[in-house]
């Protein structure tokens, strides 16, 4: 039996994550006792971080439509609450993002957004975002970098991030800007993806993604594409925007730190930030969770922090920002099921 990339790293995170649950029992003990000091009060600034987080990252992608003027009316409810849907669904359905964007897909669907159209906006949230990210990862790599205390591999871990991001961004611009190149890519993946599914279904079905109606959706996102490099104005407001998201997501933490009575600079936060982030594409479990919190306590530890004070500081901080994406990101999935209607598959 044949084991894939994703599941081999994936089962190789979990054993990694066993062996260093084991070796940092005694720093988990500590850090639960850490824990049971927090300061309530503190923490609950994080609910307007969180509700503005969310609402930062509803205008990466709204703030896009809108200028386009495919989106005309939202309230800023509509737009925090889709992003948490979506944010939901990515968590409980790991797939690297594809299952978030068939979902954003259908729910722009509901206010008359195509399907190109809608992942070219989701593509612009994401370039946004990485571009927002680059942006503070080399604020984060000058400040650790003159700041003497810091441990020079996390210096160097920051800036393979950021040339990953980059490299990731221009490769990006290379595939949308050639309609060849869409094509040929188009046509391979669905030759793919079609194969395994006759595989799977023992022939009985033959076609899952219609070669037409990829190329259809290709030209509408290279259309955008080439309208979007036409006018790069129209990232200047999901790009302040993504740094604004950024900024709310090392808050999180911070303030977690701050209620556990541990000052942090917040430039090491934002490199663990960064590399963690990455898990979440690759690890199959939700969120990454695991792989997240076991990189984010390292890099920390490295920057100098007490394991057990990192230990409880992750912890504690994820355990809040899962339990608002799963419970109340849940809720709001099951109403928008309910309205709507049982959404589609993924399709294109």
């Amino acid at each position: 039996m044949k084991v894939s990339l994703r599941t081999g790293i994936s089962i190789a995170t979990f054993v990694l994550i066993v062996v260093i649950l084991f070796f940092s029992r005694r720093e988990l003990h500590h850090a639960w006792g850490l824990v049971g000091h927090v300061d309530w009060w503190i923490l609950l600034a994080l609910v307007p971080v969180i509700m503005i987080g969310y609402l930062a990252a509803g205008e990466m992608t709204f703030s896009y439509l809108r200028q386009k003027g495919l989106i005309t009316k939202i309230s800023i409810w509509s737009q925090m609450r889709i992003s948490l849907e979506l944010n939901f669904v990515n968590h409980i359905l790991p797939s690297g993002g594809v299952s978030g964007v068939s979902y954003m897909n259908w729910r722009l669907g509901r206010y008359g957004v195509s399907t190109g159209k809608a992942t070219m906006a989701q593509g612009v949230r994401y370039i946004s975002g990485f571009a927002a990210m680059v942006t503070l990862l080399i604020v984060a790599v000058f400040w650790v970098t003159i700041d003497g205390t810091v441990n020079r591999w996390i210096i160097l871990m920051s800036s393979m991030l950021v040339t990953l991001m980059i490299v990731t961004i221009i490769s990006s611009g290379f595939l949308f800007s050639s309609v060849t190149r869409m094509h040929n890519i188009a046509k391979k993946i669905t030759r793919f993806c079609n194969s395994i599914v006759k595989w799977v279904t023992l022939g009985r079905v033959a076609e899952l993604i219609s070669a037409r109606a990829a190329t259809v959706f290709l030209d509408d996102m290279h259309d955008d594409y080439v309208a979007l490099m036409r006018e790069k104005g129209l990232l200047v407001k999901p790009y302040l925007w993504g740094l604004f998201f950024t900024a709310t997501e090392i808050a999180i933490f911070w303030i977690v730190f701050w209620g556990l009575s541990t000052v942090v600079n917040p430039a090491p936060i934002l490199i663990a930030y960064g590399l963690a982030s990455l898990a979440g594409f690759i690890v199959v479990t939700p969120g990454g969770a695991g792989a997240y919190e076991a990189i984010m306590v390292a890099v920390l530890t490295i920057a100098g922090m007490q394991k057990s004070e990192a230990i409880a500081g992750i912890l504690l901080a994820r355990v809040i920002i899962l339990l608002v994406t799963i419970v109340v990101g849940w809720i709001l999935y099951q109403q928008v099921v309910m309205k709507h209607g049982k959404r589609p598959d993924t399709e294109i």
